[in-house]
């Protein structure tokens, strides 16, 4: 029997169309798998504190308004503070660069913590980092050059999955100590930061893929 070339036609498009139909099924099924093992790993590191005695405790950075440290910076340096006057470590760094023409983020972070009795030989501010990846490569580098073996990090909750995942790239051994998570968050603003992170997750394991 002889199939007219149209029916041929109609039949390689159908079976093309079935295939890229399965293929996009399976994208959309290993991206929501992916999407739902980071927010999985988020919530898990997020509301559990690891910190113990360590060498020091690294704050990363947040905004600063003219030398004030913003209430998202300001929660973390309490956090920090809390941390270092229960002693588990002798050594606080501030991390994150300049938010305007005459402040950085560490500076700020450095000013604040004496202010409320810590020593500023207690204290290192790291001061160049514009983002999460380059406040961890700063953070690798000092730790090699003062010996810094344990490391507690301090961040939002929802940001220290990708800062422990980072630190651990650059070989460093972290224990992470989410700081209070303050005034409750609507549902949208917690959807929004833990997006956020899986994107900002996701790029980088890319990046270094």
């Amino acid at each position: 029997m002889i199939v007219p070339s149209t029916n041929l036609r109609q039949v390689r498009t159908g079976g093309s169309w079935s295939w890229l139909r399965r293929l996009m099924l399976l994208i959309v099924l290993i991206a929501l798998a992916w999407t739902a093992w980071v927010c999985f790993n988020i919530h898990k590191v997020a509301t559990h504190d690891e910190a113990q005695p360590a060498d020091a405790i690294a704050v990363f950075g947040a905004a600063e308004y003219e030398g004030r440290p913003s209430p998202v910076l300001r929660a973390r340096l309490q956090h920090t503070l809390e941390l270092y006057q229960r002693g588990i470590a002798p050594l606080i760094i501030t991390m994150g660069g300049a938010d305007d023409m005459e402040h950085t983020e560490g500076g700020v972070g450095r000013s604040y913590l004496a202010s409320h009795g810590v020593p500023q030989t207690a204290v290192l501010a790291e001061t160049l980092s514009g983002s999460t990846e380059e406040s961890v490569a700063q953070l690798a580098d000092m730790a090699r050059s003062h010996n810094l073996q344990r490391i507690v990090v301090v961040s939002d909750g929802t940001h220290l999955f990708r800062v422990r995942e980072m630190c651990r790239a650059q070989g460093l051994q972290v224990f992470t100590s989410p700081r209070s998570p303050g005034r409750p968050l609507g549902w949208t603003e917690q959807l929004s930061r833990v997006m956020h992170e899986v994107l900002s997750y996701t790029l980088w394991r890319l990046h270094i893929t």
